[in-house]
Order: C-alpha cells, then sequence, then structure tokens
C-alpha cells in the first residue's frame, strides 16, 4: 500500500514524499488520517534546523523517521479513522502521536479512542492541552492564586484555560500582540500586553519562547514566587536579570517538559492516564478559538516556510486530508 508523508528534506525545505505500508499484523491498526496539527513552536523551530545536536535523542517524535537536521518526518498532532484492526476499533475516531500521513500502521496501544463530546477537527489539540496539563500539574496552583501565562501561543492559551477552572484564581493572560485579546475573550481569561500586566503574582507560567517573556516572568512575581518554564528555545541562548529582585524575594524558575508525566502525579498517573485526562478537557468548545488556521496535506511544503518566518499567524494549523481517499 502506498501512500504520502510529509518530510523536511532540509532545514527550510520541505516535500511530499511516498509512503508504503504493510498490512497491519496482530495488535495493530491501520489508520486513514482526518485531521493533523502543526504545533507552530516546536515544528517550526524543527523545520528551521533549531533543534541542538545534543537534543536530538530528546526531541524525538514517539513515529518519527529520519534525523535531525534532515531528511526527517516530524509531527505528533494526528486524527484519524481506524480502518483495520480488533472489531471494537474499526470505525472509531482516533488520536495517535504520528507525523502528517494519508495513512499509517502503528500499534493498537498508540491510538487513543476519541470521545463523542469532542469533534474531531478539536482533538488535534490533544497533544496540546496534554503539554499544557503537565504544566499545570508541575506548577501546583493553589485555590485564589494570583497567576500569570506569559505568551499567548497554543501552550500558553490551553494552560490559561486550564488555570481559569481552579476554584478563585484570578488569571491573566499577557501577550506582546494585542490581537491575541480575542482569543483570551473566547477563552474566558483577562488579557494584557507585558507593559499593563498585573504584578505581585504568586505564580507565572512562561510560554512565549522569548528571553524578554522570560525577564518580564520574573519582574511581575511576589515574594516566593515560581516562574514555571515550558518554553522551548532550541539552540538559542537566554540571558536573565539575577541581579535584580531574583535572590531578594526568593524567586524560583521551574522547568517543565511534557515527556514523562509530572512528579507531582507519577505515582498514580501514567501517559495514558494523562492523555485521555487531556482530551476530556477537549470536550469544552472554547477551545476551538486556538485553531486559526487550515492548508490541505498538499500545500505544507508551501505554507510551513510561511508559518516559520511569522508570515502566517496561525495559532495551530490544521491540515486538512482527501476524506473520500
Amino acid at each position: 500500500m502506498e501512500h504520502a508523508a510529509f518530510w523536511l528534506r532540509t532545514p527550510g525545505e520541505g516535500e511530499i514524499r511516498s509512503a508504503d505500508l504493510p498490512a497491519p499484523g496482530p495488535g495493530e491498526v491501520l489508520v486513514r488520517t482526518l485531521y493533523s496539527g502543526v504545533s507552530r513552536g516546536t515544528e517550526t523551530l524543527v523545520f528551521t534546523g533549531g533543534v541542538p545536536e545534543n537534543q536530538y535523542a530528546t526531541m524525538r517524535a514517539p513515529f518519527q523517521e529520519g534525523d535531525f537536521p534532515g531528511p526527517v518526518k516530524y509531527g505528533y498532532l494526528n486524527v484519524g479513522v481506524v480502518e483495520q484492526g480488533p472489531p471494537d476499533l474499526q470505525g472509531r475516531t482516533v488520536f495517535c502521536l504520528y507525523p502528517h500521513q494519508t495513512r499509517y500502521v502503528v500499534p493498537v496501544r498508540a491510538v487513543t479512542p476519541i470521545p463523542d463530546a469532542v469533534p474531531p477537527e478539536r482533538a488535534i489539540l490533544t497533544g496540546t492541552v496534554e503539554t499544557a496539563l503537565n504544566a499545570v500539574w508541575d506548577a501546583e496552583p493553589k485555590v485564589g492564586d494570583r497567576i500569570t501565562v506569559v505568551g499567548a501561543g497554543m501552550v500558553g492559551c490551553s494552560v490559561a484555560r486550564i488555570l481559569t477552572r481552579i476554584p478563585g484564581t484570578r488569571v491573566q493572560l499577557i501577550d506582546t500582540d494585542p490581537a491575541r485579546a480575542d482569543v483570551a475573550h473566547k477563552l474566558d481569561v483577562a488579557f494584557a500586553t507585558p507593559e499593563n500586566a498585573e504584578d505581585d503574582r504568586d505564580l507565572v507560567i512562561h510560554a512565549s519562547a522569548t528571553e524578554a517573556g522570560l525577564a518580564r516572568s520574573l519582574d511581575l512575581l511576589a515574594t516566593d514566587g515560581t516562574v514555571v518554564e515550558l518554553s522551548w528555545y532550541g539552540d538559542r541562548h537566554v540571558s536573565l536579570p539575577l541581579g535584580e529582585f531574583f535572590h531578594s524575594r526568593r524567586l524560583t524558575i521551574r522547568g517543565s517538559q511534557v515527556g514523562a508525566v509530572s512528579p507531582a502525579k507519577r505515582t498514580h498517573r501514567t501517559l495514558a492516564d494523562r492523555l485521555e485526562i487531556a482530551l476530556d478537557l477537549l470536550g469544552d468548545p472554547s477551545y476551538d478559538a486556538l485553531v486559526s488556521g487550515e492548508c490541505a496535506f498538499e500545500e505544507l511544503p508551501e505554507v510551513l516556510p510561511r508559518l516559520a518566518t511569522g508570515e502566517l499567524k496561525a495559532l495551530c494549523l490544521r491540515v486538512l486530508y482527501d476524506r473520500g481517499e
């Protein structure tokens, strides 16, 4: 069976290649892709060749083919329908951490059925909301906390939405782009630009992937406050103002990464549990605000360079596949 996949040929250049599929064996499923999503931060960094060599192994996607910086088949937001496999899965719509490809064969354990309450078009956000959920577990917010999320991208917006469901929290989402106020409004989250952000915060989640954003995150903290760092900088170096209030206010910077379940939950939550919780959260229709662009699968080689340069402003780019294939 021959189908097609998107590959990064070399940094900045992508192409559609044929993909030969084996017939599914015992314990495997054949999935026809309905939608995939481009994770703007990570995938554009991969697309431009910004993964440091010492992070090649850490940054591998579950079903990646090839190696950084390229040629490489990369991606992890895929929603499709099971065409062959166990009877209880045939015809089910599923999420999988698979790259952009028209059809694929994976072990049964690699797919998660999508609840009826979650439209397949929205389910491409599953991996993003899972990252946000893990970050909230890492941050361990308390009832009544004053919390700021810096960076209104896919992950930052998802974090902010989850935090609003904690009783008594006062959440503010900040971004340098005033147009993100509309997205914040749809998520029922207060919005501000960095200059107008509220300070004296108990907790700041940083997701802007900029040096200025991380510095501003430290500025906003109250004494004994914590910044949880979600940004992935690739091969860029970041400078911080650690000689100002960092010591006198006893501030903390803590890293968060989705590759493992947060230590706060690791003893009683698995990766599968976390994924199912993320899908449950996506029953909330406000997450539709994060999908702000679409393209056909065949257009990816032309569209991704525009996304990487910022010419396209989409938070999450939804990729459409031939539904009649």
